[in-house]
């Protein structure tokens, strides 16, 4: 194979996995699993409350949203367009995370399901507010399969949104009613209502959960690395990325981390790569420190902060520094190879599964 052609098989491959798929319209939901174990009377219940409150794929509705109107109807349908044309390959066509790309991909693509975001800005087990994704569509996810779609337009962007959370929220219904029924013997349409309050709740909590930096942020000096160095290696933060970063640890080369919301394997990041998949900037690199990474094994460390703000800062500044190791020319000592995982070979993602 002439070099020319040899370098670009890469890339050919991942054009015929992914790039040569014609779009599957989108026609119909998927029940979640959870459905699955309820009696028939109460399944057709929860599929019409869903119809009337969340639509169908052809006309979508977003309850949370209140009563629609000529504009937001626009706006779904422009973002059900960009979704069936862009995510759903991967995302699937209720938002599950299972589109006919999914199982080749690590980490899987998101289920939306849940209403359950990773990098958001309101802190651990909270609901995201839009712009955290917004600003997940507009950079996408180092290291991952998600792209930066920086090209869309504002518009575009919004829209896309709009259907992302119109998939979350019928989701999130769709989970809450098989769980409310779960003992019942016939669908109560009241328990539907109360379910649509609760997560409507929820989501307004969110917009007033976004937090700033508790102190300003320094420039960064070698004082700043130094203290930031002790902080990682006794704060816990080396359990799972190892001393030096790059997540040589007996839980990750032992496959035992998991995302415990999706119930899919996961792996602590390697900081050396220089893919922080929260973003790059002081400020998104301590809103993962502060906040955690919603759903995963990485933990807030927002008690902690509080008593010591400028500890913060001063991790930032040395997991900036170890990331950019490799990019100013030094080359850490080579380690153990993590294994591959392959969402083939492993469990199915947590909502794919009876509950």
């Amino acid at each position: 194979m002439p070099t020319s052609i040899r370098s670009l098989a890469p890339i050919l491959g991942l054009v015929l996995v992914v790039g040569c798929h014609k779009a599957p319209e989108i026609t119909s939901f998927v029940d979640n699993p959870q459905m699955k174990s309820l009696p028939a009377e109460i399944q057709d219940g929860i599929r019409k409350f869903l119809l009337e409150h969340s639509g169908t794929p052809s006309h979508p509705r977003n309850y949370v949203e209140g009563v629609p109107d000529t504009k937001a109807e626009r706006r779904l349908e422009l973002g059900k367009q960009i979704y069936t044309r862009r995510c759903v390959q991967c995302h699937g066509s209720s938002g599950d995370g299972a589109g006919p790309q999914a199982a080749y991909l690590y980490p899987r693509p998101r289920d939306y399901r849940k209403g359950i975001f990773k990098f958001i800005t309101t802190g651990y087990g909270n609901k995201p507010v839009r712009d955290d994704l917004v600003r997940t569509i507009k950079q996408g996810v180092s290291g991952t399969s998600m792209p930066s779609f920086h090209l869309l337009k504002d518009p575009e962007v919004q829209a896309v949104v709009d259907y992302v959370l119109a998939l979350t929220h019928r989701g999130e219904l769709e989970y809450q009613l098989a769980l409310d029924h779960e003992s019942e013997s016939k669908f109560d349409p009241e328990v539907g209502k109360e379910a649509i309050t609760l997560i409507k709740g929820r989501w307004a909590e969110s917009q007033g959960l976004v937090f700033n930096p508790l102190s300003p942020q320094p420039v960064f000096t070698s004082e700043h690395i130094a203290a930031g160095k002790a902080a990682f290696l006794t704060k816990g933060c080396a359990k799972c990325h190892g001393e030096d970063g790059r997540g040589q640890t007996p839980d990750n080369l032992g496959g035992k981390l998991v995302d415990k919301d999706w119930g899919t394997p996961t792996r602590a990041a390697d900081l050396t790569s220089g893919m922080l998949r929260g973003g790059q900037q002081p400020l998104a690199v301590y809103r993962r420190i502060y906040g955690g990474i919603n759903g995963t094994p990485m933990p807030e460390f927002r008690r902690e902060l509080a008593q010591d703000p400028e500890m913060a800062w001063n991790l930032v500044a040395y997991v900036l520094h170890v990331s950019g190791r490799r990019r100013a020319g030094e080359q850490p000592p080579s380690g153990s190879i993590a294994p591959y995982i392959t969402t083939l070979s492993t469990a199915q993602p947590k909502s794919d599964q009876p509950e």
